[in-house]
């Protein structure tokens, strides 16, 4: 496979127009436990926290909801209740699909679950992937539905520097599979669910407006990456990173070099890529040549960014797994 042409920066860039400081974000919702994904639908926005809840926000009122599931919720450290897409029969069925973390602290594992809403809870109604390797740290953990109707996963190294880029592990990867759980006849590894491989731990999946897919991951002592994902590329975790280039392997679009952004979700606006960042405790700008600049410094740690009906939300998780840190988040509402 050719190596790709990209562009690198090493640190952020600051763009010409200046960053909105915190004063101009306003305060949708506060009172939030650990908030890890949101999402919009039909004028109402959805939020999953890490100890096992999915709240909905309508009409200025949160009607917080536990998921109840078959196998318990392990809310420990960096793992839980994480990500969250909206099914695109969702108007019809009401599904949605979560990145749930189960076992125990000394056996940990992910999977990706349907479930719908009956009355004041969420049930699980079947479980589309299965027995993804856990870790206190690197889960990945982001859901989201692609142009394609197909389902993308992000999935976490777990610290085993063989996984990512072996295809027989679920571990380090990109996946991608049918709304079903299914294995698309034109995935690029015949019967494999994976999409893309050699991934650190990938936490933000973005697609711009002429449908290409974006993943933003945490590297290793900084080298925070953001990718333009290829079908069946290989993005050279650990063999690779920053600036290393090796035959076969892909490099980044864009990376921080020896600084942290710590990157978790990533949206898009239509023009750029928005970047949420838990260590600039703010909102990133890239560019789809890779140009990375500030685009909001909110002052918390971002977990993720949603673009709906042209306004730019936000949510903060000011815990970190590695320690601890204030216990309350909130929603975010940014000016344009």
């Amino acid at each position: 496979m050719a190596s790709k042409l990209a562009v690198h920066f090493c640190g952020v860039l600051f763009a010409m127009l200046a960053p909105v400081s915190a004063s101009a974000a306003d305060t949708v919702l506060n009172g939030l436990d650990y908030p890890w994904d949101i999402e919009a639908h039909g004028g109402k926005i959805y939020v999953t926290e890490k100890s096992g809840t999915v709240g909905i926000l309508a009409e200025g009122s949160f009607t917080r909801l536990p998921v109840e599931t078959s196998q318990p919720i392990l809310d420990d450290r960096g793992g839980g209740l994480l990500g969250l897409a909206i099914s695109p029969d969702f108007p019809d069925t009401g599904r949605i699909v979560l990145y749930q973390h189960y076992g125990t602290p000394d056996a940990r594992m992910n999977r990706v679950i349907e479930a719908e809403r009956l009355g004041d809870r969420w049930k699980e109604t079947r479980v589309l992937i299965d027995a993804i390797p856990g870790h206190p740290l690197y889960n990945g953990g982001r859901v989201a539905f692609g142009p394609d109707g197909m389902l993308y996963v992000t999935t976490g190294w777990t610290e085993n520097r063989e996984r990512p880029q072996d295809l027989g592990s679920l571990a380090g990867k990109i996946l991608r599979v049918t709304p079903d759980g299914e294995i698309p006849s034109d995935n690029p590894f015949a019967g494999s669910p994976v999409w893309s491989l050699g991934h650190r731990n990938p936490q933000g999946l973005a697609w711009d407006a002429s449908g290409q897919l974006f993943a933003a991951e945490h590297g290793q002592s900084g080298h925070d990456e953001v990718n333009r994902i290829e079908r069946g590329g290989n993005y050279g975790w650990p063999l690779i990173q920053g600036d290393e280039t090796r035959d076969g392997l892909l490099a980044p679009l864009a990376h921080s070099g020896q600084s942290t952004w710590a990157p978790s979700g990533l949206t898009s606006d239509g023009d750029r890529l928005l970047l949420a960042g838990l260590r600039v405790n703010g909102i990133l700008e890239v560019t789809t040549d890779g140009r990375v600049s500030e685009a909001y410094q909110a002052g918390e740690r971002i977990r993720d960014v949603l673009v709906s009906d042209g306004v730019i939300y936000a949510i903060t998780t000011n815990r970190s797994p590695r320690r601890e840190g204030a216990s309350e988040d909130r929603l975010i509402r940014l000016d344009p």
